[in-house]
């Protein structure tokens, strides 16, 4: 339906980078083995890589390969738009960004309450909808980050909805905040195609206990990970956040050949995911939209990650990345003023100013 030839997707937007600029020759290397082992699908978006992510697309592949051999998702994110209005410039910048005349996906980016309010205030469905019946793009649907009832209400009201991406591993699966497999149940009973992003939950899930080797034997963890999304009936790409070519050897030789878990398999997953569940650790995924609302500069999910990895091996190197790269030149977690910006704009609806409480009161005494 998507023209994607194989369940893997691309995500750009944890590409290498040098010196905070993109690292082309890098990013080239990881593009061409993606295609040469006949995956196609790359995502990206107008914010990520503070906006490179999208001429990393132009640079690294719409330049160098026919625009056949590729299918592109692009979509139309919260920050980028105050009316109805600034919809189509910030669309056509997009293409000329990408160096496309039209993208194959489009979607209506990190659906959540407020958002969606936004969106419905300026008519973004609707415009997005003229440029889809004047071929702009071809098929048109949703990013979703909150409950399965606003899902509904979304799937109900816009039934031109041809895609949700939605939030889908095993440690989310049956999480009261995330509520993964619901908001997969709710896609299913509308008939829509399911993209699956966050499948190692930020990371989260190559970074699993040391119990876990004696559970995960025959495969990377991440190999688990993205299996399992891929595995339930309806979706139609997984996405991994690739960051260097070892990541794409890894994840294109096992979604080559894809073959689904099977219920030995889905039995370790289980017992991993119960496993996690008894850590004490924080689900931040590492979007990163609460850095950006912070007034006091604090690199949030950096501090949430030194408390996960203290959490977890109680040894010296998460406070000393604490107090000496993630705090230095920014805020530390006791700088927190509450102002509740943050947690406006978490995706997994985190109590991030009680958490910082807790990251300072293990890092700061």
């Amino acid at each position: 339906m998507f023209g994607i030839n194989k369940k893997l997707g691309f995500g750009m937007m944890r590409l290498p980078t040098v010196n905070d600029e993109m690292d082309y020759e890098k990013i080239c290397e990881m593009v061409d083995h993606f295609l040469a082992e006949g995956f196609n699908y790359f995502d990206t978006a107008h914010g990520y890589h503070g906006g490179k992510s999208e001429i990393a697309v132009r640079e690294c592949v719409a330049k160098r390969y026919p625009r056949d051999s590729f299918v592109l998702c692009d979509k139309l994110s919260v920050n980028f738009f105050e009316k109805q209005e600034d919809i189509r410039p910030l669309f056509e910048k997009q293409l000329e960004l990408c160096g496309v005349k039209y993208f194959d996906v489009y979607l209506m980016h990190s659906q959540t309450k407020d958002i969606y309010a936004k969106f419905r205030r300026c008519n973004a469905y609707e415009e997005a909808l003229k440029l889809k019946s004047e071929g702009k793009f071809k098929h048109f649907g949703i990013s979703f980050h909150d409950t399965p009832e606003l899902l509904e209400e979304i799937l109900t009201t816009y039934p031109e909805i041809e895609v949700v991406q939605i939030q889908f591993n095993y440690a989310d699966y049956d999480d009261p905040s995330v509520q993964s497999r619901r908001c997969y149940e709710v896609c299913r009973k509308f008939g829509k195609a399911v993209f699956v992003m966050e499948p190692v939950k930020g990371g989260s899930l190559v970074k699993l206990p040391d119990a876990a080797k004696n559970i995960f034997t025959d495969g990377s963890y991440a190999s688990y990970a993205i299996r399992f999304g891929a595995s339930f009936e309806g979706v139609e790409a997984v996405l991994s956040g690739m960051g260097n070519i070892d990541m794409v050897k890894d994840n294109t030789s096992y979604m080559k050949d894809f073959k689904p878990l099977s219920e030995d398999e889905f039995k370790k997953v289980w017992l991993v995911r119960d496993m996690m569940l008894n850590a004490d650790i924080i689900p931040c995924t590492d979007c990163r939209y609460c850095v950006s609302e912070c007034p006091q500069n604090i690199s949030i999910p950096d501090l949430f990650a030194c408390y996960n990895g203290k959490q977890r091996f109680n040894d010296w190197n998460p406070g000393y990345y604490y107090n000496h790269v993630h705090t230095v030149g920014k805020g530390k977690a006791s700088d927190c003023i509450k102002c509740g910006g943050c947690e406006a704009i978490c995706p997994q609806h985190l109590k991030i100013t009680e958490l910082l409480e807790t990251v300072a009161k293990t890092f700061e005494g």
